[in-house]
C-alpha cells in the first residue's frame, strides 16, 4: 500500500463517499458544450450562457454526487459564490487548456494561461484535474510524458491531489476513432507510463470499443488491465455515451478494480436543447435518477482508493516540517 500525503489524503477523502468510491460529476466542458448548446451558431452562446447551464446543471444534480468537476473560467469560483456547490461536495478545478495544440496526429497539452495549481489550491479546491491527449507511439509522447510529471511535481510541492486525464487518439488522418485493439493498447500504455508518482487518481476511457466488443469477459479482462497497470485508483468517464450503455461499462469496470466514476453527458446531455424550465424538470428527475442509479452501482462494486492508500504517519513535531518536499 502507498503512502499518501496528508493533504492529498484530505483531498480524496472530501471527493469520495464514506465508503471510498468517486461518483464525480463531470462539468467541465468548455467549447464543445458551446457547441452542443447552439450547433449552428455556437459564437451565439456567450460566457454567461455557459455558466448559467452549468450552474444549474450544479445547484440540482451535486448533491447526488461525491464531488464535481468544473472549469476556472465559467464555473469553479462561480459556483462556490452562488452556492451551487454545497460545501460537503469535493470540488476539482481544471487547470489545461480547452482543446489542444500542435497537429490532430501530434497533439500537445497546456496549462490555461493565467491558471495554474497554486491558484486551484488557494481558492477551495480539493483536487485538481490534467486533461492530456495521450498517443504512445506520437512524436509527442515523451513531450506529454514530461509535461505530466512537471505538473505532478507541482502537486507534490503543493500538498495538491492529482486526477490525469488521458484522452486516446488516432495517428491516422483518415481515422477520428481507434478499433478496439488500438485503444486498448493505448488506454493501458497511458494508464503504464503517465500514472508516475504525484498523480493520485486515473480518469480514464474504458479500453475497448463497446460498440463492436460486446464479450463482457474480454471487457473484464481490458479493464482489468488497466487495475494492473496503474498505479493510481482508476474511475471511469463517461464520453458522451447513453446513459444504460455507461452503466454497463461501469458495472464491468468496477468489477475489474475501478474506483468509480466521472460522468458528464451521459447524466445530462439531453439537458443541451431544452429551455430552462424543461431543463430543471429533466434535471430533477431523469438526470437525478441517472447519477442515483450509478452512485448505488459504483458502491456496491468499486473498489475503495482507500485499499491503494495510506496516510503519511503523523508525528508530534510533524508540522514544523510540513510542506518540506525532500
Amino acid at each position: 500500500m502507498e503512502t499518501l500525503s496528508i493533504g492529498k489524503y484530505r483531498g480524496l477523502q472530501q471527493c469520495t463517499s464514506s465508503r471510498g468510491i468517486f461518483t464525480c460529476l463531470a462539468l467541465d466542458h468548455r467549447q464543445n458544450l458551446r457547441r452542443a448548446l447552439n450547433p449552428s451558431n455556437p459564437e451565439s452562446v456567450n460566457d454567461d450562457l455557459l455558466t448559467q447551464f452549468k450552474l444549474e446543471v450544479t445547484s440540482i444534480l451535486a448533491r447526488e454526487a461525491t464531488a464535481v468537476l468544473l472549469d476556472p473560467q465559467y464555473s469553479a469560483a462561480q459556483a462556490i459564490a452562488s452556492n451551487a456547490i454545497p460545501g460537503s461536495i469535493g470540488l476539482v478545478v481544471a487547470v489545461e487548456s480547452t482543446g489542444y495544440g500542435g497537429k490532430p496526429t501530434d497533439r500537445q497539452s497546456r496549462i490555461l494561461s493565467g491558471w495554474n495549481v497554486a491558484k486551484a489550491k488557494r481558492m477551495g479546491a480539493s483536487m485538481i484535474k490534467l486533461l492530456v491527449y495521450y498517443h504512445p507511439d506520437a512524436t509527442t509522447a515523451f513531450t506529454i510524458e514530461n509535461f505530466v510529471h512537471q505538473v505532478a511535481i507541482e502537486c507534490q510541492r503543493l500538498d495538491m491531489g492529482l486526477m490525469l486525464e488521458p484522452l486516446s487518439y488516432s495517428l491516422d488522418p483518415d481515422k477520428k476513432t481507434l478499433e478496439s485493439a488500438e485503444k486498448r493498447y493505448v488506454v493501458i500504455e497511458a494508464a503504464r507510463r503517465l500514472v508516475i508518482p504525484g498523480v493520485d487518481v486515473l480518469k480514464t476511457e474504458f479500453p475497448l470499443d463497446i460498440a463492436t466488443d460486446l464479450d463482457e469477459a474480454t471487457c473484464k479482462a481490458a479493464c482489468a488491465e488497466i487495475s494492473n497497470a496503474s498505479l493510481a485508483p482508476w474511475i471511469l468517464l463517461s464520453s458522451a455515451i447513453d446513459f444504460e450503455t455507461y452503466m454497463r461499462q461501469v458495472a464491468i469496470a468496477c468489477s475489474a478494480g475501478a474506483s468509480g466514476i466521472a460522468v458528464g453527458r451521459a447524466v445530462w446531455k439531453e439537458a443541451v436543447t431544452m429551455d430552462t424550465e424543461e431543463r430543471k424538470k429533466f434535471l430533477r428527475s431523469t438526470a437525478r435518477q441517472r447519477l442515483s442509479r450509478l452512485n448505488a452501482l459504483c458502491n456496491a462494486l468499486g473498489k475503495p482508493w482507500t485499499d491503494l492508500y495510506s496516510p503519511a504517519r503523523v508525528h508530534a513535531n510533524w508540522y514544523s516540517s510540513y510542506g518540506e518536499i525532500p
